[in-house]
């Protein structure tokens, strides 16, 4: 009887009876919806890491900013507070610049390029760099898509952006784009977007097609303009506090997940942006097709320009502009 009543109390532990570890609750923290590849693929990731850990991690995926928003869950990195997060490379270059050169308009040729670059030594030493800076670990980059842009009007050329209050995300390289175009960098939290859309606080927003379909921002919004400025990438980054109590194997079982994950992500986002002009034409919206070769020219004489929010060398530029 005693034997089990021990044995009972030890699985309400976690702890089972040949002398496996408590189990350990995690947080992953995201701002996406939950019907986004995001989503769906970590939570997947988090069942397989369960699985190859015998029940020792127990990773909850929390969605849609319910944890904060990104700069909040990027702060909570290195507290504990949250133990791993998906986070924009833009934001990740507030810690150290040079990972945020993704997000410079028109860095990339197609997404080959991009492609490339996620295979790429010069990825992995800003992977390096970002750890030693700030104690986390990147493990997995995922493609978030081609960034367009969406107003209640047309737009063809960046003059018919100069004035233009454009919502971008709070994270200061966005800045190079609105430079480019004389728009109006107005930054804003991405849960509330959608609310600044319909009551007029900005004129437009930019994001790639997947993630204005999944917001719904079509709705409040009559055009989407394929200016496609911007290939983003996300990151999965483990916190300090987690990485370093991880030990060698588990390790390995992360980074191996994680990095599985994005991959996966990568390949539905990729898929998904390719049918949405159609699904938003069907949908009635008027998808307008720029001189993009104008915006290229606008953008790329800021590449390097520390007061547009460059902060990389010019060898680490060229480096990237030479993959293929």
């Amino acid at each position: 009887m005693k034997a089990g009543i021990f044995l009972a109390a030890l699985a309400a532990a976690g702890i089972s009876a040949f002398g496996a570890s408590a189990q350990t609750k995690l947080k992953f923290a995201h701002v996406y919806e939950t019907s986004e590849p995001y989503h769906t693929e970590t939570v997947k990731a988090a069942d397989e890491i369960k699985k190859r850990t015998n029940g020792k991690y127990v990773v909850e995926v929390f969605p849609a900013s319910s944890l904060g928003n990104e700069n909040q869950i990027n702060q909570a990195l290195p507290l504990g507070t949250v133990d791993m997060i998906y986070t924009g490379a833009a934001f990740a270059g507030n810690s150290y610049k040079p990972l945020a050169i993704s997000n410079a308009p028109f860095i990339f040729r197609d997404y080959a390029h991009w492609q490339a670059y996620a295979k790429s030594d010069l990825l992995r030493e800003f992977w390096d760099g970002y750890a030693k800076v700030t104690g986390n670990k990147i493990v997995g980059i995922t493609y978030y898509g081609a960034r367009h842009t969406t107003a209640n009007k047309a737009i063809n050329v960046p003059a018919d952006m100069k004035g233009m209050k454009l919502r971008v995300p709070p994270a200061p390289l966005f800045i190079m784009f609105t430079k480019a175009v004389g728009a109006n960098a107005t930054p804003i939290a991405f849960a509330e977007v959608y609310l600044a859309l319909q009551n007029g606080t900005v004129d437009g927003q930019e994001n790639p097609l997947p993630t204005i379909k999944a917001k719904k921002f079509y709705e409040v919004q009559s055009h989407i303009n394929l200016t496609g400025h911007i290939m983003e990438s996300l990151m999965t980054v483990i916190g300090g506090p987690l990485w370093n109590r991880l030990t060698p194997d588990e390790r390995k079982i992360f980074e191996e997940e994680l990095s599985a994950s994005a991959a996966r992500a990568s390949a539905q986002i990729r898929e998904a942006e390719l049918k949405a002009p159609e699904e938003f034409t069907a949908l009635g919206k008027t998808v307008v097709k720029p001189d993009v070769v104008a915006f290229i020219e606008a953008a790329r004489p800021l590449h390097n320009d520390a007061s547009a929010g460059a902060g990389w060398t010019r060898e680490q530029y060229d480096r990237l502009q030479a993959l293929k």
